[in-house]
């Protein structure tokens, strides 16, 4: 069994579910790292974000993409998605089809207790 949860109860998940033009996916995957990787960032200098998100790929189309990412405020997370939307514009968004880059906020409801992940760890 795994020894931590990939969310906390309590906490918010964003989803973005997106589609990248097509033959354009490897340079989408550059542009992207650039900037999130990048002091530019906002969203990684937020007291709110508790894990930092991780860009997925669909293995059945590889136009498709999801970043998750857990934060423990999405109006927090709301308000950066706006400066980055109006003020910062990132170049990897001109990549995605219709420029849509929306999330959906998702609730984390249940998550593994810590005793049971103890418990697991002793074997």
């Amino acid at each position: 069994m795994a020894q931590e949860p990939l969310a906390t109860k309590g906490n918010f998940l964003h989803i973005y579910d997106f589609i990248v033009e097509k033959g354009r996916e490897d340079e989408f995957i550059k542009l992207f790292e650039e900037f999130d990787y990048s002091d530019g960032n906002p969203m990684h200098k937020s007291w709110a974000q508790v894990k930092d998100g991780v860009l997925c790929r669909d293995t059945e189309n590889p136009q498709r993409f999801f970043l998750i990412a857990e934060w423990s405020d999405i109006v927090e997370h709301a308000k950066i998605r706006k400066v980055l939307a109006e003020e910062i514009k990132p170049a990897f968004v001109g990549l995605i089809e219709g420029r849509k880059f929306v999330p959906k906020y998702v609730e984390v409801v249940s998550s593994t207790p810590d005793e049971i992940l103890e418990k697991a760890a002793e074997g």
